[in-house]
């Protein structure tokens, strides 16, 4: 179910200094596009902007001075990533494929990291391809399996049922790996054992 986001158009002044009016009014510019229409320069709550980092949300349901069905394709934020100062927002039809970036949720506790090793994600998330209706909240991988050494692809991930990989199948997400200080210690045990 996409997230309802009030919204006003900015008419009049764009730029650099009514962008920092607008935010210091409570609210963060926005510009809508795609489907071969114009642009849209509008302005969004910040509380609402808020809600849609909350919920991850990926798909909007816009309200207000424009009504559309939109992608939240792009956040801008500032310099500590905190704040945002942008949104980027591009027009769908839910059964329109799309390409977007989703979460990667790692499940359960490697076996490596019973052996001594330390798990280490590689990525953080993936980009996928499926209808904007079906855009999943995240992507699953199983990591019990992963033992000392071992590895998992993007092409191990569980993806739900119209949703395609993007990412190349290869790309190390998650491995686990030998702790440095004990690798240098089992060599030190070997070579004293050898004299």
């Amino acid at each position: 179910m996409a997230e309802v986001v009030q919204v006003q158009k900015r008419d009049g002044s764009l730029g650099t200094a009514a962008s920092r009016r607008l935010r210091k009014a409570g609210s963060v510019p926005a510009v809508l596009y795609g489907h071969k229409q114009e642009n849209q320069h509008l302005a969004i709550s910040q509380k609402t902007v808020e809600s849609i980092l909350r919920h991850h949300s990926k798909i909007v349901e816009l309200q207000g001075d424009v009504v559309e069905t939109a992608l939240v394709s792009d956040l801008q934020f500032d310099p500590l990533g905190i704040e945002v100062l942008h949104i980027d927002l591009q027009r769908v039809d839910m059964n329109e494929k799309v390409a977007v970036s989703v979460p990667i949720r790692f499940k359960g506790e490697p076996v490596g990291g019973k052996q001594g090793g330390i798990a280490i994600e590689n990525a953080h998330e993936v980009e996928v391809e499926c209808p904007a209706v079906a855009i999943p909240e995240f992507v699953e991988l199983n990591v019990t399996g992963v033992g000392l050494g071992e590895h998992r692809s993007a092409s191990d991930l569980s993806l739900p049922e119209k949703v395609v990989l993007v990412t190349p199948g290869e790309t190390v997400v998650y491995h686990v790996e030998k702790v440095k200080g004990e690798a240098a210690a089992d060599e030190t045990e070997e070579e004293g054992e050898e004299a």
